[in-house]
């Protein structure tokens, strides 16, 4: 029988915990592995803070990989106060939410610029007397914009006049903060329903569509309208970490194994000592799924740890025999958001196809190359393509009714797609995966329920009935209070 919803969000809320609480430690660890001073660390804490950071900012070039860990585990330990401290439960958009936050702490994320996009839905939530804990995932998603109010405050205004390492606040620059976090108030909860209807479902990073789109709309009136110089990704000389070739591999290695086994083993100790009902999870389609509500946290705990293993072994095969980055901060904070929605519909089951489709589309453009007589221009471990293939997981729920032959063609578009579509918001929306994966989805599905029309009819019988789907979430909110239809 599937864990109550109370046990599951105790169980989402004490992993909350467990993983800042990780992060913390490991941080201490580090320190001690590269030989920093607590006083560095700090510094190099505050420098992360105070650096503006568009796609792909690396946390731990910027600072370092304590700071980088510190970064993490202070902004897990936040959301982990709001999860336990407001009334009601925690559910798996919840946890993806957490995931999300955490995730891009190693790179355009931190402790100063995720508040202004945190607390922004929340007037809007108290406004329209909205439940705050059913929604609190909507306050995290809209963290994506958080590379917005760094470029606000540190560089915008400033022009040609920003110097890295020199933190300058002018009054404009604080002013448009403010006006921007009002602006997203009100923008966030409205623009993500709509996005839904755009993939009808099928990408389960709702929000990078939207915050994409509209990421876009922000980005070309500020810079292009503006005339104003656009944002760039800074870049400081680090020589600790140059000197380990810019991938701290074996600390990642170890940290990792170490959290997924975990995760795998208390999955299976809450589950009365078993795996029974995995095997139904994996059969899953994962579209319009809610995993933690169907089968349990226990078991979702299960699939965390054995998802994270076989995506962690994807990154390090890549890495070895492919030239490009290693495990550098971006690198990191994939694998955590490549977990995303492991309660929510992503399984090993329906995401191997589409990781086989980047390594398909990999093949193919090499012989391209080769029969053009030309040098391969990028390799599957090109940091963008590591970012890329972490996110077009989320487009699962393709594979999952459509097929494997789906999955992998998901898989090769998003390949294709994945290193232009920043440049549409100038690297300022963090979920830039997400949206990479509504676009794929706005221009395959069309295809695919042209073609394959039986495939979609023969899966209806296992899409959850409304009531049970991430769409309408079942609550025991206040009386007057309501829910953000179809938030996530």
């Amino acid at each position: 029988m599937p864990a109550s919803s109370d046990m599951n969000s105790r169980v989402i809320n004490q992993f909350a915990g467990f993983f800042s609480v990780y992060c913390l430690i490991a941080a201490a660890v580090a320190a001690v592995y590269t030989g920093e001073d607590p006083v560095t660390v700090m510094k190099d804490w505050g420098r992360i803070m105070t650096t503006p950071g568009p796609l792909v900012t690396d946390y731990i070039r910027i600072g370092s990989l304590p700071a980088a860990l510190i970064n993490t585990g202070a902004c897990g330990a936040a959301m982990h106060h709001f999860m336990t401290h407001i009334p009601g439960e925690s559910h798996g958009n919840t946890l993806a939410g957490f995931f999300l936050v955490v995730a891009h702490c190693f790179y355009g994320l931190n402790f100063l610029n995720m508040w202004p996009c945190f607390a922004a839905p929340f007037f809007y939530m108290w406004v329209r007397k909205i439940d705050f804990k059913q929604n609190l995932h909507v306050c995290m998603f809209a963290t994506s914009f958080a590379p917005f109010i760094s470029e606000l405050l540190f560089r915008y205004t400033l022009g040609p006049y920003y110097q890295l390492g020199r933190v300058r606040v002018t009054s404009q620059g604080l002013l448009l903060m403010i006006l921007f976090t009002m602006m997203l108030s009100f923008v966030v909860p409205a623009i993500l329903p709509g996005a839904r209807a755009w993939h009808k479902g099928y990408n389960l990073y709702n929000g990078g569509l939207a915050f994409g789109l509209f990421g876009f709309l922000v980005y070309n009136f500020m810079y292009k309208t503006m005339d104003a110089l656009p944002p760039t990704v800074p870049r400081l000389n680090n020589a600790l970490y140059e000197s380990v070739g810019r991938s701290y591999q074996g600390f990642a290695t170890v940290f990792f194994l170490v959290l997924f086994l975990s995760c795998i083993m208390v999955g299976l100790h809450l589950n009365g000592g078993h795996a029974r009902g995995y095997h139904r999870l994996l059969t899953d389609t994962g579209y319009q799924s809610n995993f933690a509500s169907k089968y349990g946290m226990p078991l979702c705990l299960v699939n965390l740890g054995i998802y994270g293993l076989i995506f962690l072994l994807y990154v390090t095969l890549i890495i070895w025999f492919t030239p490009g980055a290693g495990f550098t901060g971006p690198t990191i904070g994939v694998v955590i958001a490549s977990l995303t929605f492991t309660a929510m519909g992503q399984h090993p089951r329906n995401i191997w196809p589409i990781l086989m489709g980047y390594m398909v589309f990999y093949w193919v453009c090499t012989v391209i190359f080769v029969l053009s007589d030309r040098g391969m221009a990028w390799s599957l471990s090109t940091q963008g393509y590591i970012n890329g293939a972490a996110f077009a997981t989320g487009l699962c729920p393709i594979c999952g009714r459509y097929g494997k032959r789906a999955g992998l063609a998901a898989g090769m578009m998003c390949a294709a797609l994945c290193t232009g579509t920043s440049a549409l918001h100038g690297g300022l929306v963090l979920y830039n995966g997400g949206f990479t994966d509504g676009i794929t989805a706005m221009l395959l599905l069309p295809i695919l329920e042209h073609y394959l029309p039986a495939a979609r009819d023969r899966m209806d019988y296992i899409v959850l009935n409304p009531r049970d789907s991430i769409a309408m979430i079942d609550s025991s909110k206040p009386k007057g209070r309501r829910e953000l239809p179809d938030e996530d």
